[in-house]
């Protein structure tokens, strides 16, 4: 069995004993202080007590997660026989993990653990995953108050956008009109003109949203020297965000498109 403790080490030269401790360290603790596989260091749980020789006998890339993206430790793995004996502690852990056969309920298997319990408290895992995520709830909760706020300020300056551009086919309007062009098809062109627009400003920012989300992950992947996905844009949000665009596209080019054919054509054409 493996456990997990945050250690101090100091590389030695030499030949490690037979005696010495195996241990695994993560990838950027071994670039951090130049180790590899095979080398000899000390062990301590405090700066005035490494006196356990170990010899490092695996290099592994600890799995991404968010909760602990911002720690400054590094981690190294021992068996749990050795990591009792170094911190002079036998038969005592702070927590483990028990796997379940496929099949058997966790609510179940926590209840009948608790009953039998003693010096210890069994949860399941996904209400630890809960409990440990409550911070990035609220960072999702404070994103999507974002994303309604510019929803709604993008309507507002999109439906300005395109009254101002109907107002430039005034004159276009007053002609199909005098010639006898009826209101209905005055009104489809406009509506499929801020539909084909509405389409196209879709196109474009999906296409700056994959540019700045490649741009993030490169920049924080480096920047915390992790394999975590820092912006992803899946196919839902690509679909909800087009669909969305030429939902309010055709609502703005229709409110604008109304207001024009409504209007007499002496009026567009500026003599009334």
């Amino acid at each position: 069995m493996i456990s997990v403790l945050y250690l101090l080490l100091a590389t030695i030269q030499g030949t490690a004993p037979q005696s010495a401790t195996g241990i695994a360290i993560e990838r950027a603790l071994a670039e951090r202080f130049d180790l590899g596989i095979g080398d000899t260091v000390r062990l301590g749980a405090s700066p005035d007590s490494l006196q356990r020789l170990a010899v490092v006998t695996a290099i592994y890339e600890p799995r991404p997660d968010p909760a602990e993206i911002s720690r400054y430790a590094l981690r190294v793995r021992l068996h749990l026989p050795d990591l009792a004996g170094l911190l002079g502690t036998p038969d005592r852990v702070d927590r483990f993990g028990v796997g379940l056969t496929p099949g058997v309920p966790a609510d179940s298997a926590v209840a009948v653990l608790n009953r039998s319990a003693f010096g210890f408290r069994a949860h399941p895992s996904a209400a630890i995953a809960s409990e440990s995520s409550q911070t990035f709830k609220v960072v999702s909760r404070f994103h999507r108050a974002i994303a309604v706020i510019t929803i709604v300020a993008s309507a507002v300056f999109l439906l300005c956008i395109m009254l101002l551009k109907v107002e430039e086919r005034r004159m276009d309007a007053a002609v199909m009109r005098f010639v006898g062009v009826r209101r209905r098809t005055i009104f489809g062109a406009l509506v499929l003109e801020a539909a084909l627009i509405a389409v196209l400003g879709s196109a474009i920012g999906a296409g700056l949203a994959f540019l700045a989300g490649a741009a993030t992950n490169s920049y924080y992947r480096r920047f915390f020297d992790t394999e975590l996905i820092f912006s992803l844009i899946t196919p839902r949000i690509l679909l909800f965000s087009i669909c969305l665009s030429l939902l309010l596209g055709l609502a703005a080019g229709a409110a604008a498109a109304w207001r024009l054919v409504r209007t007499r054509p002496m009026v567009l054409w500026g003599r009334a």
